[in-house]
């Protein structure tokens, strides 16, 4: 027994690894082959890059709900958006408070409100089918075309530091391509190795798939986002820090759900649609309320988002 845990646990942080190096290798990869081939770095950051951060939540739900559970792919996405918020924003904002950009409020907030709300009023009926997958990608490609639409009229932009690219990146070729497939390898590796750890881990204390994919799972799948806020919050780039979160929770629910749904419908149990979906709700609302009433995120704040955190894993036990 002690042996299979342990083998298990190291199988999970292999997998938390190779999810995270994964997103890496494909955020740095895909944004040099946009640019190579003319897209503005603006365009860049609010579309590839943002999608390319939601890979592991992808991946994970997709091979989660294939071959081991569609309760594992829903509590991912539920779990990921909530630890987002609680998680990686709260922590972000202990680290230095950051200053709310009004743009990131103003044109993306709606959509990471709507995208919540799409979810939840989706799954009231007890599943999210293969129509619901068609409207929620439906509102991704709006979603996509608006930010495509706004990133054009404006003027460019740089890069977040983690991506810029060199002086070559405009010549991007093989190297690229190679990356490309390498970071896809690596994210289906970690997707599996995560849900088989994750998994063996915490169905020997007892739990089931659904609380397994809200907690472990969802907090290794948001591991790129927390590593990536904490570094920006840290250098300064709360706009960065704070657009990341609201990009990944639009496209986890958009992206994730809508291509999981289309191929394999997913269950929607009565507990998620009592406590996990106003949980979630409560979570956007509170952000972005926090974000509109006081242009900044405070420490006092951050910590608040934390604790909320806490306290939904512990309400989550048995």
């Amino acid at each position: 027994m002690a042996g299979t845990l342990l083998a298990d646990s190291a199988i999970l942080l292999v997998g938390i690894l190779l999810l995270y190096v994964g997103a890496e290798f494909l955020v740095a990869a895909a944004s040099a082959l946009a640019l190579s081939h003319g897209v503005k770095a603006a365009t860049v950051g609010v579309t590839i890059v943002a999608f390319a951060t939601t890979a592991p939540e992808l991946f994970v739900s997709a091979t989660g709900a294939l071959t081991a559970s569609d309760s594992i792919a829903l509590g991912n996405i539920v779990g990921s958006n909530i630890a987002n918020i609680g998680l990686v924003l709260g922590a972000s904002a202990l680290v230095r408070p950051m200053e709310v950009d009004d743009k990131t409020l103003y044109q993306h907030g709606p959509f990471m409100f709507t995208a919540a709300v799409a979810l939840v009023v989706l799954g009231l009926d007890g599943s999210i089918g293969t129509f619901d997958g068609v409207v929620l990608l439906a509102l991704l490609a709006g979603f996509t075309g608006y930010l495509y639409y706004k990133s054009r009229q404006e003027d460019d932009v740089a890069l977040p530091e983690e991506v810029e690219m060199d002086e070559d990146a405009t010549t991007a070729g093989v190297r690229e391509y190679v990356t490309l497939v390498g970071a896809i390898v690596l994210l289906l590796a970690g997707s599996r190795a995560l849900i088989d750890g994750g998994r063996g881990v915490l169905m020997a204390w007892g739990f089931d798939d659904l609380f397994i994919g809200l907690t472990i799972i969802a907090f290794g799948t948001s591991v790129p986002e927390l590593a990536t806020s904490l570094v920006s919050a840290i250098r300064g780039e709360a706009e960065f820090s704070i657009g990341n979160v609201v990009g990944s929770n639009i496209y986890n629910v958009l992206a994730v759900i809508g291509v999981v749904a289309v191929a394999v419908p997913i269950s929607v149990s009565g507990s998620t649609i009592g406590y996990e979906f106003p949980v979630m709700l409560a979570f956007t609302v509170a952000a972005l309320a926090i974000m509109a009433f006081g242009d900044r995120i405070t420490r006092v704040e951050g910590a608040g988002l934390v604790v909320g955190y806490v306290g939904f894993v512990y309400f989550l036990l048995p």
